[in-house]
């Protein structure tokens, strides 16, 4: 098939290169000529392991293609994806459809024979009948099938997820026409036993947004549960498997830790609750994890603050900035409500993060780049384990016991309190006893 993706963000650019790599032709556009031109020469804008080398055999093969010219792929393709991005408004709640929108304008212009416009971007309900209305006014309806198919990719993991997926959803209003054409199109998954689920396009659109509010709502509730850990000398990692191993529950995203971040639950239950208002339903449940969410990184800060008690001075160092570990994404990071709040009481901040120098921090007197992990733990009064990479995960703090003091806040509970008895090194982590 010969397939376009509007948009080389991470979810289009992961989503096309794979779609080539199953031997389609697939043409990825954006109007960032420079990020074209990268891309053309193997260089890849997004952190992302095993994607360099995919997109460097298929754009050798010629499978993949990298264009400025939408006009041009829009016609020669079968299949249209808009994968563009779909950030908070300006009032912090909706989504910006703008980009969307454009989009299905530049489609309407371009359309000289059947194609099949699928979503991939995560839009609000009711997005794909506005889409609908924009391709009618220049076209006949027998000339496309609008359809959504949201993507469940995670950050660092999205290579196994795509070609692994637990299922592919396909919202669609015209069973008949679009099934055959969407069961081909995925059937290299399909045969390796991935679930294919066909619905109504509304019912697709809402699947996303319900599946990222409900795992944001086990991550805000293991934290509450931490919390209370915490304050009654239990160790929340043995309440996470008593309740994980609950079928009806499951042990994934019952990790306590920081606030949840990243480009999908942050905006994406803000966006839900946006949309249930819109409808007058009032969704309490997913307001409350937001509230929590959000008074997560002030908690957290407060305990940094309370453990190093003097802070006019001190050295915080982080290890890990980055959401979570395997992905380069900044974007709602704990750390960007942490860090102002140490800084404003006089901190500074010494980090490192295996994707290297993060431009939002450079502006900022107060915070220091290292490329090692020794120097943060060598200069910092105390060192915060905030993002779980595997390089974290074994670290010899015994070699750095000619400091005078070594005090480590484990975010991730990558370790264990018996690991630090009886050693120069004051440990503390999340929801586990001894913690202030």
């Amino acid at each position: 098939m010969n397939i376009c993706f509007v948009g080389t963000g991470y979810v289009g650019l992961v989503s096309g290169v794979l779609f080539s790599d199953f031997g389609n032709t697939v043409y990825c556009v954006d109007n960032d000529k420079k990020k074209i031109s990268n891309l053309e020469k193997g260089i890849i804008p997004i952190y992302e392991p095993g994607l360099e080398e995919l997109v460097i055999r298929n754009f050798n093969s010629k499978r993949l293609i990298f264009t400025t010219d939408i006009n041009e792929a829009i016609k020669k393709s079968d299949i249209i994806f808009i994968a563009v991005g779909t950030p908070p408004s300006k009032d912090g709640n909706s989504a910006d459809l703008s980009s969307v929108f454009s989009v299905a304008k530049t489609i309407s212009n371009n359309l000289n024979k059947h194609k099949i416009i699928i979503t991939k971007s995560t839009v609000p309900l009711g997005t794909g009948d506005e889409i609908e209305k924009i391709l009618s006014k220049k076209n006949k309806k027998n000339l496309f099938d609008v359809v959504s198919n949201p993507e469940f990719l995670r950050e660092g993991e999205a290579i196994r997820d795509f070609k692994y997926p637990d299922r592919v959803v396909i919202g669609t209003n015209n069973v008949n026409k679009v099934t055959p054409i969407m069961t081909k199109l995925y059937e290299p998954i399909i045969k390796k036993g991935g679930k294919f689920i066909v619905v109504k396009r509304r019912a697709a659109e809402l699947i996303k947004y319900a599946a990222n509010a409900f795992l944001a709502t086990k991550i805000t509730f293991i934290n509450e549960i931490a919390n209370l850990c915490e304050k009654s000398d239990i160790n929340v990692e043995d309440v996470a498997i008593g309740i994980g191993t609950d079928a009806r529950i499951g042990s994934r995203f019952l990790r306590a830790g920081p606030a949840y971040g990243g480009s999908c639950f942050p905006k994406d239950t803000k966006a839900l609750v946006k949309t249930a208002e819109k409808y007058n339903v009032n969704l309490n449940v997913v307001k409350s994890v937001i509230h929590s969410n959000d008074a997560r990184s002030n908690l957290i800060a407060n305990k940094i603050l309370k453990i190093i008690k003097k802070p006019k001075g001190k050295k915080i160092g982080f290890l890990g900035v980055t959401f979570k570990a395997n992905t380069d994404d900044m974007r709602d990071s704990s750390c960007l409500s942490i860090i102002p709040k140490l800084i404003n009481k006089k901190c500074k901040i010494n980090y490192y993060d295996p994707t290297g120098r993060k431009d939002i921090f450079e502006k900022n007197k107060s915070i220091l780049f290292y490329n090692n992990i020794d120097s943060v733990i060598k200069n910092s009064d105390l060192v915060v384990i905030h993002t779980e990479w595997d390089e974290f995960k074994s670290l010899q703090f015994d070699k750095f016991r000619k400091k005078e003091k070594i005090i480590i806040f484990d975010l991730r509970n990558l370790y264990h309190p018996d690991d630090f008895i009886n050693k120069k090194i004051k440990y503390f982590s999340i929801g586990r006893p001894q913690n202030v």
